[in-house]
């Protein structure tokens, strides 16, 4: 096999058994003996239930555990919902939280770099899927530089220091005790287990490669991310990856309330409950500035091929006068937004200031008085003598 173009050095990097091996054998198994085992015995509703509640649990703690909360800190969640969401995810099979979120900001920083992503997709589909994965290639090395907020998390850190014995007993122990209960555990083990783990791998792993070849770019060209909406169905929401990757700190993919989301929705209905707070979105003006931005470049290369092109040209540039002017006073209205809240921060510390300062002239004054007392009453006590 030769050397993925754009990899470091002429040699094909060393290849790496436990991925591979574990990425064949589950795959060889949901295509053979799944599809085997239900023709001979069949398989009942309530595993197919499993399967997919079970996998919808392993989805939703990559995408709102693993990726929006842990890796873009779009939220913050409750200390409940974090370890839902760190065993849930070492049931998904895609590494512990903390590579996998260090991995992903590489990603966000040095996207379609090739020797810096680590799932670049200029490196084509397979790589960006899955060979990045089945190599020791020089762009995926470990390093939680990046990450130090996460090594103070001590669910991160717990599930990172023992992810071996949790992914077992998710993977294995879970499907198990669920086949004993129902009194077919080979059933559940394929559906629960392998079918499950094989389908979550590779609907997360196209956002990697589909989400970044396949798709419209209304918010920027300025990398390969796509929006597509067959993507987002499959992925909770994920497939808005165009927007994402342009305001990665929305806990939002898909902002449109008819965008398929369930993700945010799901994030959403926690903060009800007080299991998430501080939602973060990017302001809508910031959002219309980055789509016009794109409809004005297109407008641009579409003008060198129109046969009017002064005509056009002339209303094209009073609109980018207009963009212009909107974008200076929504600048100017911001900063004089952040100026207020600035004074109002500085009235605030000052009255706290004058408050504090009182409090001490009281506390002063009441001593005072104590220290007087005293004084009278040793006045009483030891009488000064006339000289």
């Amino acid at each position: 096999m030769n050397a993925v173009p754009g990899a470091s050095g002429p040699a094909t990097p060393p290849r790496l058994w436990v991925t591979t091996i574990l990425f064949t054998s589950t795959a060889l198994a949901a295509l053979i003996l799944v599809p085997l085992y239900g023709v001979l015995y069949g398989y009942h509703w309530y595993q197919w239930l499993a399967f997919a509640v079970y996998g919808a649990l392993c989805g939703f703690s990559i995408t709102a555990g693993y990726h929006r909360l842990w890796s873009h800190r779009t939220y913050e969640a409750h200390w409940f919902l974090r370890l839902v969401f760190a065993l849930f995810g070492a049931a998904a099979l895609q590494n512990s939280i903390l590579v996998w979120c260090s991995g992903h900001r590489r990603h966000h920083r040095h996207v379609d770099d090739n020797e810096q992503d680590p799932y670049s997709a200029n490196r084509g589909f397979w790589f960006s899927h899955i060979g990045w994965m089945l190599r020791d290639y020089p762009s995926g090395k470990v390093d939680f530089d990046n990450a130090k907020d996460l090594q103070r998390d001590k669910i991160v850190m717990w599930q990172h220091n023992h992810y071996i014995a949790i992914t077992a007993a998710m993977n294995l122990g879970l499907p198990l005790l669920l086949g004993w209960l129902t009194g077919d555990i080979i059933g559940m083990l394929l559906l629960a287990g392998v079918l499950r783990i094989v389908v979550n791998h590779h609907t997360t792993f196209f956002i990697n490669s589909l989400a970044h070849i396949w798709g419209r770019r209304p918010y920027t060209d300025e990398n390969s991310a796509r929006d597509n909406d067959l993507l987002a169905f499959f992925t909770f929401g994920e497939g808005y990856h165009n927007y994402h990757h342009i305001f990665q700190t929305d806990y939002r993919n898909g902002i449109r309330w008819y965008q398929w989301d369930p993700t945010k929705w799901l994030i959403r209905t926690a903060s009800w409950f007080g299991l998430a707070r501080n939602l973060k979105t990017v302001p809508a003006m910031r959002i219309q500035r980055a789509m016009l931005t794109m409809q004005f470049k297109r407008a641009e290369q579409k003008l060198q091929q129109s046969s009017h092109k002064e005509r056009w040209h002339q209303l094209l540039e009073k609109e980018a006068q207009e963009f212009s002017a909107a974008l200076n006073e929504w600048k100017e209205l911001q900063s004089r937004r952040y100026e207020n809240a600035r004074e109002r921060l500085m009235a605030k510390w000052e009255t706290a200031a004058i408050r504090t300062r009182v409090k001490e002239l009281e506390y002063s004054l009441k001593m005072q008085r104590k220290r007087l007392q005293i004084m009278m009453e040793q006045f009483h006590l030891c009488p000064v003598t006339a000289t």
